[in-house]
Order: C-alpha cells, then sequence, then structure tokens
C-alpha cells in the first residue's frame, strides 16, 4: 500500500496522518500535528464526511441555546460545516484550525466568519470574547485536554457556555468493525480507547476544569455511503488509487453486515457530548 493520509473517524474528528510507506496508520492513531496531512484531504473529507457530525451540531446549538448575535468559537472548526450551521442561526461565527487547507476550505464556505489559524492550547483571542465555544471532533487531539478545556473557558464570558464532543467507546461504532479489519490487514491492533470516548469521561474532564455540567450524554451518529466506491473513499480517506484498490476488499468484506438491502451502506455510531457553564465570578 502507498502512502496514507487517513482521517480519525473513530477517534473525531478531527486529524489526518501520513503513514509510512508499506504501513497504514490506524485511524485512532491519528494526532493533530499533521496539518499537511489534514490539509490535503480537506475537499474529500468536507465531501464524504463534513455533514456526519450535523446531529451533535444540532443538539449543541439547543442546549447552549445559540440565536442570532451569540458569539460563538467553533474549535477545530474543519471545512466549516458548523460555522455554516451557526450563521445561518444569525449567531457571530469565528473558528480555529490549525490545517491551512481546511481554513481556506472554511473561509470559502463561510466568509463573513472570523476563522483564523492556530491551536485549541493557545486560542488567539482575548479573555471573555465568547458566549459559548464548542470543540467537536477535535479537543481530544490536544496534548494536554485539561490545558487546552482551561484556554477554552477562558475566552468564555463568566457563565457562559462550553461544550465539547467526540466519537464514544469504540463498542458503540460500527466504523470500528472496518477500523479493525483494516488494521488486522496489516498485523495490527488498534489502541485502546482513551477517557474522553468512555462513559463518564467528558463529564469528568468538565469537573476538574471547575466547569459546571448541565447536559450530556450519547447522540447517534451514522454514516451511510450509496455504493462500494464511496464506502472505500470514505474509509480510507486520502489514499492514492493503488492504495484504494489494494484496500478495497478488505473494507467491502468487513461492511457486508452493514449493507442495506436496497444497495448502499448504513453505519452505525455514536458522539459523546458534555455542555457545562463557566463560573459566574473569576474564583
Amino acid at each position: 500500500m502507498g502512502d496514507l493520509v487517513a482521517k480519525g473517524f473513530d477517534e473525531i474528528p478531527g486529524v489526518s496522518v501520513t503513514a509510512e510507506p508499506g504501513h497504514r496508520r490506524a485511524l485512532e492513531e491519528v494526532s493533530m500535528d499533521d496539518d499537511d496531512a489534514w490539509s490535503a484531504v480537506a475537499a474529500e473529507w468536507a465531501e464524504l464526511w463534513g455533514g456526519f457530525a450535523d446531529p451533535v451540531r444540532h443538539l449543541i446549538v439547543v442546549a447552549t441555546g445559540i440565536r442570532p448575535e451569540t458569539r460563538v468559537l467553533d474549535v477545530g472548526c474543519g471545512s466549516g460545516e458548523f460555522l455554516a450551521v451557526l450563521t445561518d442561526i444569525g449567531a457571530v461565527a469565528a473558528g480555529i484550525d490549525p490545517a491551512p487547507g481546511m481554513i481556506e476550505f472554511a473561509r470559502a464556505r463561510v466568509p463573513e466568519a472570523d476563522i483564523r489559524s492556530g491551536a485549541v492550547e493557545s486560542l488567539p483571542w482575548p479573555d471573555a470574547s465568547f458566549d459559548a465555544v464548542i470543540a467537536i471532533n477535535s479537543l481530544q487531539f490536544a496534548d494536554d485536554p485539561d490545558a487546552a478545556l482551561a484556554e477554552m473557558r477562558r475566552v468564555t464570558v463568566a457563565g457562559g457556555f462550553v461544550a465539547v464532543a467526540n466519537w464514544a467507546d469504540a463498542a458503540r461504532n460500527d466504523i470500528h468493525v472496518l477500523e479493525r479489519a483494516v488494521a488486522a490487514s496489516f498485523d495490527e491492533e488498534l489502541p485502546p480507547d482513551d477517557a474522553l470516548r468512555m462513559p463518564g469521561g467528558l463529564e469528568e474532564l468538565f469537573r476538574r476544569g471547575c466547569i459546571a455540567l448541565v447536559a450530556g450524554g450519547t447522540v447517534a451518529a451514522p454514516w451511510g455511503a450509496p455504493d462500494d466506491n464511496t464506502l472505500v473513499r470514505g474509509i480510507l480517506l486520502g489514499e492514492d488509487s493503488a492504495g484504494l484498490a489494494d484496500g478495497a476488499a478488505t473494507v467491502i468484506s468487513a461492511a457486508s453486515p452493514f449493507r442495506m438491502p436496497g444497495g448502499g451502506y448504513r453505519l452505525d455510531n455514536a458522539f459523546r457530548y458534555a455542555v457545562g457553564r463557566t463560573p459566574t465570578s473569576s474564583a
């Protein structure tokens, strides 16, 4: 198999990596450090996975009470799908992402949003700049999630909302079956779930960060592919034509339990989310 750029779907969001020749990097091993790789798959990501997190996006909009003129920061904004949702509501939207290609895509999609380059560990806005700060499929990629959450809290007004969402534990995600099969084809095993994917993990993060939990749980996040080609492109995101051909049989075989009677595939997955409020004073 050739060099692979792979999106970390089952660990989100979200960032892709370039594998060594002859080695397919397991999707859960993806880190946010390889911004060039993320940039390389921006268009394919937007096409194949851009709307995937819409169920949790809309849930968080409701839980945080976002309305016209609400100032909202999307941390790890990717190709701008959530920013588009926010601007459609009439919110004052801002976004940040470390990948230049993603930023370019997001700015084209939502030109009115304030979109900046950077990482969650060092947000380039003053204290108390936003009414709500939201990280969907991104915070888990920070080297220090606690420090990243503290930075999100810093730019949120007192009494404002902070929300985080990421993939639930692997057992709740059909995509994990396909990822495991691809890893096994290279005699590899997927890494174990990290704490934020497990029940109570986000709630504990909020407790340590002194953010009062107001809502949390899981939300269904199904992903569908109308045909074999789309399925393979989605799972092997960023792979070249030779790599797609090499990996197609493994992906299609592993996906057979999820094939729909009328054709195509449906993979049922889940996100965990937590929504909280920052303290109303500096204490």
